[in-house]
């Protein structure tokens, strides 16, 4: 049997006060406004098919698909397969759908709100979630088509420029 003498429990007793507190998870609170900005740029070449409409119009589907390289703080900053399908119906309207995918396979997706794919449109896009690193992303962007060349009937390829945006993951304020 072990005697407690006074010296002993005094160092036991400092020992015990001195001694750190079980460790606790540390929760960092969101900050309400926490969008992390970003720019980059999509080069994309791909076919549009049209069809003709009233007053020398024509409505098409777009398919494109090229690169897109981005740079931002927080997981965005990096190059991705960009795709994307589109309908333009020839009177100022244009919508559509489109996936980024990195170099893991790791996916963006999202939605696309502009005119025509033409040189100098402005296009908006709204990211809508995503796959393995981006779960929970949600954000929004826009860009200006710096040129689009068709050629021949169906071949177009463009360039994006001013390509801007925010993103934030699920889970923070609205």
């Amino acid at each position: 049997m072990i005697r407690l003498t006074p010296v002993l429990a005094g160092v036991l007793l400092a020992a015990g006060t001195l001694a750190p507190p079980p460790s606790a998870p540390v929760q960092t609170p969101v900050p309400a406004d926490d969008w992390i900005a970003f720019e980059g740029s999509w080069s994309a070449t791909g076919e549009r098919h049209t069809l003709p409409t009233q007053e020398n119009r024509t409505a098409a589907i777009v398919r494109l698909s090229g690169s897109v390289v981005l740079t931002a703080h927080g997981g965005l900053g990096r190059g991705f397969r960009g795709e994307a399908i589109g309908y333009d119906n020839g009177y100022e309207v244009g919508v559509g759908r489109w996936v980024w995918t990195d170099e893991r396979g790791d996916r963006l997706f999202g939605e696309l709100k502009g005119g025509p794919v033409a040189t100098g449109r402005r296009t908006v896009g709204i990211v809508t979630g995503g796959t393995g690193r981006y779960a929970g992303i949600r954000g929004e962007y826009e860009f200006t088509w710096q040129y689009v060349v068709s050629e021949g009937t169906t071949m177009v390829q463009g360039r994006t420029t001013g390509l801007k945006g925010r993103f934030r993951r699920a889970g923070t304020s609205p």
